[in-house]
């Protein structure tokens, strides 16, 4: 039984538009299926709310999971019903079986023990494979282990995981430079503490930075805010001070009369932003500065894009960044992306193979980062 997350995000004709945690499993399943196993996969996908939902349906991945493993993969329409358990009795050495959507059932989510002990039923040996879901103490990540006290595994996706984030939460080479972006200060305020008793140079840009900017007094216009954490970002200011960080701010923005494609755009000091516009990427100048930075640091971590990179008009900073992190990779950098939206971006400009690690957990990735357990790595572990 292996966990794995496959909680990839498919378009309206559920095509696949990212399948980098698929292919992340690979190894995992064929090292088994080598071995002389057979392999049942479990997984959730998306947030279904009241029980089965097609657009859910893990049956919407076994064309591409085939040619990913290039053998035709089974597929059982629930993750608990005796047709599921007579069907992953019946598996031969080397066949595998994709079981439905386990958040299907409500007792997922809840971390129900009657509803792990039957998964539990589908397999001899558990294998944690899914870095993206560790963080969370449901039934398939973290109360499973226990029926399996002496046959549990991390599968080679997860040990990659942790391998590279330790190499950049303890064994980081100086100069250590974590960048962070992404809307809101608030998702990241236990993370950036953390890293300012690590970092060299800690790069604030994306949403988050015109907190820090309005925290300074600066006029920022209709820019994304978050008005109750200005206190908190003038104290962070104090704190890499005090700590000696580096703080590097954007000095300027491109900003636009409106939340569109077709928007018209200026370039505008972060701090001296007019009334009705609003900063929707890092300005020329920052991007000068942060590429300074980046260049020369021997860590890198990048969590979270500089601005609406979705957008073609307000992709430069987030594609300028990431061409900075692969120049320095190039020159012996260790580079970290964290997940998320980080990892879509590197994605998006095809730099997948020009950085060191892509993480496939966002949320795991800055939960493990914050120096907390994670559950589904806990239960292996115990």
């Amino acid at each position: 039984m292996v966990r794995v997350d496959f909680n990839v995000p498919l378009d309206d004709q559920f095509n696949i538009t990212d399948d980098n945690r698929m292919q992340g499993a690979v190894a995992t399943i064929e090292k088994i299926l080598k071995d002389g196993g057979s392999v049942v996969l479990m997984s959730h996908l998306g947030r279904p709310k009241d029980g089965p939902v097609d657009k859910y349906s893990l049956k919407h991945l076994v064309d591409h999971l085939s040619i990913l493993l290039n053998i035709r993969v089974q597929f059982a329409d629930d993750c608990i019903s005796p047709e599921t358990l007579l069907q992953s009795k019946e598996l031969k050495v080397g066949e595998v079986l994709l079981i439905e959507n386990l958040r299907f059932y409500k007792e997922e989510e809840k971390g129900d023990e009657v509803f792990a002990r039957k998964l539990a039923l589908l397999g001899d040996v558990y294998v944690n494979d899914a870095f993206g879901t560790a963080h969370r103490a449901h039934a398939s990540t973290a109360v499973i282990a226990q029926f399996f006290p002496s046959a549990k595994y991390f599968g080679y996706l997860m040990a990659a995981e942790l391998t590279n984030a330790e190499k950049v939460l303890n064994n980081a080479k100086k100069p250590f430079t974590a960048i962070m972006g992404g809307a809101k200060v608030s998702d990241k305020i236990e993370l950036i503490e953390e890293l300012l008793n690590k970092v060299d140079n800690l790069i604030i840009g994306g949403g988050m930075a015109y907190t820090f900017a309005k925290a300074q007094g600066g006029n920022i216009g209709k820019s994304l805010v978050e008005d109750d954490k200005i206190d908190l970002a003038r104290e962070l200011i104090e704190k890499a001070k005090k700590k000696g960080v580096n703080l590097i701010l954007p000095v300027d923005s491109i900003i636009a009369d409106a939340f569109s494609a077709d928007a018209k755009t200026e370039i505008s000091l972060n701090n001296k932003i007019k009334d009705d516009w609003m900063g929707l990427d890092i300005g020329p100048e920052a991007i000068e500065a942060f590429k300074k930075v980046i260049v020369d640091s021997k860590t890198l971590l990048w969590n979270g894009p500089m601005g609406v990179f979705e957008m073609e008009k307000f992709e430069t900073g987030t594609r300028s960044i990431a061409e900075a992190v692969v120049e320095a990779t190039r020159n012996g950098a260790f580079s970290l992306i964290g997940g998320g939206d980080s990892a879509a971006a590197v994605s998006k400009f095809g730099f997948n193979d020009d950085v060191s690690y892509v993480s496939t957990g966002g949320g795991a990735l800055l939960e493990y980062m914050e120096g907390k357990e994670l559950p589904g790595v806990k239960a292996i572990n115990e």
